[in-house]
């Protein structure tokens, strides 16, 4: 699953599954990697592990929800690096209060989470695809397990994961005749900041939804990491336009 040589961005990068994926792509021998989140700490961090093994990384604080700043850091990431190969859109939220519904949720509340999870997608896509190789281009974008159902009580979010696969097999279908792949990868209960952060908030609980996989345990960032990084190698050829669950088998049970 070698891709030498080859030049990769990554949102969202600074924890995580973002950093798993930074990290695997050097271990497999990328020869640059352009990272960006809102922490430039964790950032710092996940460079230090990428540059062990000999990958040139370049670190942005951008945030993802705002169109200027992905498309500075795309246009910096040609100059920097001479190319662009593929690009993993990680970078999301998950917020709310686990009480909120269709009927008390806020309007800035809604826009904040579509902003940064589906709107952010469709403009590090609108960026990337142009700079991709064809044919030889491939792109993963994250959704989520809950955007395959409703979720009560945070309906912004799975509308959001929901729209990231829409919007992934229409850009599947649009680039496809150009050999550029775009697939999207719906991680289940990862323990991860964010989930944490929305297990504190009461939107999820890790001993429930672990108990509801068939593998009865959470996943770990870097399982996650490994099925992206396939998708973004030559050995997933004929794979586009799928959305592939990373879920423990949480939507099987």
């Amino acid at each position: 699953m070698s891709i030498e040589g080859r030049v990769y961005t990554i949102t969202g990068a600074a924890s995580g599954i973002g950093r798993a994926v930074a990290i695997r792509l050097a271990e497999l021998g990328a020869a640059g990697l352009a990272l960006s989140d809102l922490n430039v700490k964790g950032l710092e961090d996940t460079k230090s592990k990428c540059v062990t093994y000999n990958t040139k990384v370049v670190i942005t604080r951008v945030d993802a929800s705002k169109s200027d700043q992905i498309e500075d850091w795309i246009a910096a990431t040609i100059r920097d690096f001479g190319r662009l190969d593929g690009a993993a859109n990680v970078a999301g939220i998950a917020e709310g209060d686990g009480e909120t519904t269709c009927a008390t949720i806020k309007t800035e509340d809604w826009d904040k989470m579509l902003d940064v999870n589906l709107r952010g997608v469709m403009f590090c896509m609108r960026a990337q695809l142009p700079h991709l190789p064809r044919p030889g281009g491939a792109i993963v974008n994250v959704s989520s397990t809950s955007g395959l159902r409703g979720l009560p009580h945070n309906a912004a979010y799975a509308t959001s994961k929901f729209g990231v696969i829409g919007l992934t097999e229409s850009a599947a279908g649009e680039f496809g005749q150009y050999g550029i792949r775009v697939n999207a990868l719906l991680p289940g209960p990862i323990d991860t900041p964010i989930f944490r952060d929305g297990e504190a908030k009461g939107l999820f609980s890790s001993e429930m939804t672990s108990q509801a996989t068939c593998l009865k345990r959470m996943g770990k960032p870097d399982e996650v990491a490994k099925v992206l990084c396939f998708l973004l190698t030559d050995d997933a050829s004929y794979v586009t336009g799928c959305h592939w669950t990373v879920d423990g088998g949480y939507s099987a049970c």
